[in-house]
């Protein structure tokens, strides 16, 4: 019989035969079929990462510093981007959130303007921020010239929201007929208008004494008494603070109602008053009998 073993001896010899080589390069990395090949650093990416949030800290900081000429705020606009290879966007909407918390309405319609001018971020929110920078900044022509673009262009899908700011601009500015437009236009359009749109125009129904337009209204649109929440990710069906309102209303108008002093009441008082005598007198007289 033959035997395949080997000895311990000759196994030792063959491992010592086979050595690899030590690989005196840090950039090389060996490969187990062809060999060693060389990694070479991105050229595009730079070891320092910088966040969306310090862009657009350093994005504030280098328009603050401007004067409110257009040619130069563009010009630093434009050099601030320019070694980006793609629009910086979500820097842009982070800048424009910090300056809309500090209230720096002419610097939003500065860049709103420069970034819709480049051909990006043509949302509904952008539209939203550069209305209210500019009915915040006084500029209520150029308000309405949007607003009118906007509605033109967005007939059947025009949110809510656009709705409710342009009618509380009219209704902080006592501008009834333009308000009436806008409501107008959104009962045409079948868009159901909001509690505070409610508020607002039917205030204004009341300071001009149109109180039979102002009952149909709250007949029409009701305060809703419940409202749905999500806390902590569940849906919790909580009252509303117009129902509560609405509450506290009627309850004032009752008990206004029952304090009022009425002739009718007063009247039966004293012929009740009247009758308990005489039913007095005349049972006293019978016990003398």
């Amino acid at each position: 019989m033959l035997s395949l073993r080997h000895s311990l001896s000759s196994l030792n010899i063959g491992l010592k035969s086979v050595e690899f080589g030590k690989n005196n390069y840090r950039n090389l990395v060996e490969c187990a079929a062809k060999g060693p090949r060389p990694r070479y650093p991105r050229v595009w990416k730079t070891n320092k990462k910088i966040g969306t949030i310090s862009k657009s800290l350093k994005f504030v900081e280098c328009i603050k510093g401007l004067s409110n000429v257009k040619e130069e705020v563009y010009g630093a606009l434009d050099s601030f981007i320019a070694w980006e290879l793609e629009f910086p966007l979500i820097t842009v909407k982070k800048a424009l959130r910090t300056l809309e918390n500090e209230k720096e309405w002419k610097r939003i319609i500065q860049v709103t303007k420069w970034m819709l001018s480049k051909g990006q971020g043509r949302t509904m929110g952008s539209y939203y921020s550069l209305l209210n920078a500019l009915a915040e900044d006084g500029r209520l022509d150029e308000a309405e010239e949007l607003w009118q673009t906007i509605f033109s262009e967005n007939l059947e899908s025009m949110p809510r929201m656009f709705f409710e700011r342009m009618i509380s601009i009219y209704y902080h500015r006592e501008m009834h007929e333009k308000l009436f437009e806008v409501f107008a236009d959104m009962e045409e359009l079948g868009i159901r208008p909001t509690m505070e749109i409610v508020t607002m125009v039917g205030d204004v129904f009341q300071k001009l004494d149109m109180l039979d337009k102002y009952r149909k209204l709250k007949k029409k649109y009701p305060p809703p008494k419940w409202e749905y929440r999500y806390i902590k990710g569940k849906r919790i069906k909580v009252r509303t603070k117009y129902a509560d309102n609405e509450n506290d209303r009627s309850n004032q108008e009752a008990n206004s109602i029952s304090h009022e002093p009425n002739d009718n009441e007063e009247v039966s008082l004293k012929e009740c008053e009247e009758n308990d005598l005489y039913v007095g007198e005349t049972a006293d007289s019978s016990k003398t009998d």
